[in-house]
């Protein structure tokens, strides 16, 4: 047994910490399971996690692939937040590890600990089904929808008597959207007075589960959103969300990128367009105005709509999306913003108005949503033109296939301030864990610094498995440059030759869409006389479908890009073969990327070594991480980037990623 003291009092352990320590031990409680091995590193890091929720404070934690990390933080957890009902927060990046907690994990915590305790996983509110607003809108059908929405809506009717738990993920086929925003649960027009406990209200009876539950299950994106909302949250002396609360990002990683989204502003044209024609939309003659047969109010949207085209229409002109679909803003002022804002202020007063009208509670509700809505997004917009924030990047999004919209955005361009402020101040309690936090720096200082977690205790802990025995690596020295024009068919006749090596079983990792459905067809007609499937990603088929074909049939191969580098678990024989195109440098037309370099040459660094390079080799290392996922698999990885070999900074890389025989070709 590994003998652990309490290293911030010098202070031999607590009898928790102790208890905890034993249930990881060659002979505690957890071996009794099958299929447990008793792994050092996993109790080191369980314990760890134990000192910290019992003393309060916060811990970042690398934790290599294969020492369970998630065993080590979800048992000490589960015990504390049951012993002092406390509230314990588990915030995810991906929907495979929320199922695999939820379904694998957790029920096993339950069986080995001799406490009872509930766990809910937990999705934006905006997932879920109110069953109210549902039976309101099949009441008002005929002024709300289309024939064909009628329809759809009288689909899910039929789904919400079978449903298991009233979320869009128990679909088969997802509703039309603008059908499911008429009943889905919204914040103030599916509360516990509208939807009490015998009104069948998915999503209320889910608070009711979360406010007993000792363990919540969310992801990185509601988790930040929802702190959004906590009044005052940095200078609360209890928890983060939930009073008294713990909280342990697994997938850490992926924080500040997500919280960048989420603790920044966004005004969507085709969302705001979408609250303004739930009122009345003048294609189709149906929506609220129509429902409360208020003819003046439908004329008055009907004259908006086009004001919130034309003011959206005007930011685009002032864009150049050539490179990308975005476009910095540099200076204020980008469009004259007076009439929109003005029209938005009219329309939110009027909302104001008629609601007090409103003898009908729902429909009072509803207006006064949509005002709130309204004077939300003038205030983000008329902020966005004026770009007072000089701390935060600003810019224009274009999306949209057979029609283009805009979306104004804003970030903080350094994170490390807020998230010190709201994550890691006195009272509250966070665990960052992820298998993917050093660059190489000591003491995790990288990932540290760009969460600001730089005076937080950090724990480097390896993994278990043999990477010598295991894995090996080639590298392919030459490769052209991308700019040839045998760039593309070089991929394509490599992935070839080292697919076969594995008998296809590869992952093939891209950078790059546009390269990536080139090379799929090059290769495509040689793959099937070959007897291999090729799976493409970008062809309509959910991540999660493509990972289940790949695991059906031993003989396919997956083209991925970024979603495909992190949180895929493959153990087996299914995957023998990583195959990397090109090292996974950030591109620095993002707006925010560019903002971040720029910061850094501002203040004396140099952006590539402090920023281009550590975040790249936390991205390869994500990639390699996707082969062996178990004591039995072996492997190949292969990098068919010539710079891992003729750069100086290839070393980096190679030494960031696990030790084991290369072989250049």
């Amino acid at each position: 047994m590994i003998s652990i003291r309490d290293d911030s009092l010098g202070l031999p352990p607590t009898p928790f910490v102790r208890e905890v320590e034993g249930i990881f031990s060659a002979s505690g409680i957890l071996s009794g399971a099958s299929s447990f091995e008793y792994r050092p590193e996993q109790q080191q890091m369980a314990v760890a996690v134990a000192r910290t929720i019992e003393n309060g404070g916060h811990l970042v934690v690398e934790a290599g692939t294969g020492v369970g990390k998630s065993l080590a933080y979800l048992v000490p957890a589960a015990l504390h937040a049951v012993r002092t009902k406390r509230k314990a927060v588990i915030s995810t990046h991906t929907i495979a590890l929320q199922e695999q907690l939820m379904f694998k994990d957790i029920p096993f915590v339950q069986q080995i600990i001799p406490e009872e305790f509930e766990a809910v996983l937990l999705k934006g509110r905006q997932n879920y089904l109110c069953t109210t607003r549902l039976a309101k809108a099949l009441g008002q059908a005929k002024d709300l929808f289309t024939d064909i929405q009628h329809a759809e809506l009288e689909r899910v009717r039929e789904w919400s008597q079978r449903t298991r738990d009233g979320s869009l993920s128990d679909f088969e086929e997802q509703p039309d959207a603008a059908v499911w925003e008429e009943v889905r649960s919204e914040q103030h027009l599916c509360t516990p007075k509208l939807c009490g406990p015998h009104s069948g209200c998915f999503y209320q009876a889910l608070r009711r589960r979360v406010a007993n539950a000792r363990l919540v299950i969310l992801n990185h994106a509601l988790f930040f959103t929802l702190l959004n909302t906590v009044e005052d949250v940095e200078n609360r002396t209890g928890g983060l969300l939930f009073a008294n609360d713990f909280v342990v990002f697994d997938e850490a990683h992926t924080m500040e990128e997500v919280a960048a989204r989420h603790i920044g502003s966004e005004v969507s044209q085709l969302g705001l367009r979408r609250t303004v024609q739930r009122l009345y939309n003048p294609r189709t003659k149906k929506g609220l105005f129509q429902i409360l047969k208020n003819g003046p109010a439908c004329r008055t949207v009907s004259d908006i709509l086009p004001v919130v085209d034309s003011f959206f229409q005007s930011v685009a002109s002032r864009c150049e999306f050539k490179k990308s679909r975005e476009f910095r803003i540099r200076e204020p002022g980008l469009v004259e913003g007076g009439d929109f804002c003005g029209a938005l202020a009219n329309l939110g007063d009027l909302l104001g108005i008629e609601a007090g009208k409103c003898t009908d509670e729902t429909a009072s509700s509803e207006l006064q949503e949509a005002a709130r809505k309204l004077r939300a997004a003038r205030a983000d917009v008329a902020d966005f033109l004026a770009m007072e924030e000089r701390s935060h990047v600003h810019w224009v999004e274009q999306y949209g296939r057979s029609e283009q919209f805009c979306t104004l955005r804003s970030a903080p361009v350094n994170l490390a301030d807020a998230l010190r402020r709201l994550l890691f101040r006195p009272g509250a309690c966070t665990v960052l864990t992820s298998a993917t936090l050093s660059t190489g720096s000591p003491g995790l200082m990288y990932f540290r610094n760009r969460v600001g977690a730089e005076s937080v205790p950090a724990l480097q802990i390896g993994s278990p498995f043999d990477y010598e025995r295991q894995m090996k690596v080639h590298l392919v020295e030459k490769m052209p440059d991308p700019k040839s024009p045998d760039y593309e068919p070089s991929l394509g006749r490599w992935i070839t030759h080292f697919a076969g090596e594995s008998d296809a079983r590869a992952f093939v990792l891209f950078t790059s869409y546009q390269t990536m459905r080139a090379v799929a067809e090059l290769v495509e007609s040689g793959f099937e006389r070959k007897g291999w499937q090729l799976l493409v990603q970008g062809g309509g088929m959910p991540t999660q479908r493509m990972v289940h074909e790949f695991k059906s049939n031993p003989r396919s191969v997956l083209f991925g890009v970024s979603s495909f580098w992190t949180g895929v678990d493959v153990p087996g024989e299914a995957l023998s073969n990583v195959i990397i195109t090109r090292l996974p440098f950030t591109t620095p037309d993002h707006p925010l990327t560019e903002a971040r370099l720029e910061e850094i040459e501002a203040q004396g660094g140099r952006a590539f070594e402090n920023y281009s390079l550590p975040e790249a080799i936390l991205k390869l290392r994500q990639g390699v991480g996707r082969l062996i996922r178990s004591k039995s698999d072996t492997g190949t990885i292969v990098i068919l980037d010539s710079r891992i070999v003729s750069k100086p900074y290839g070393k980096a890389f190679l030494n960031a990623i696990p030790k084991c025989p290369v072989v250049v070709h």
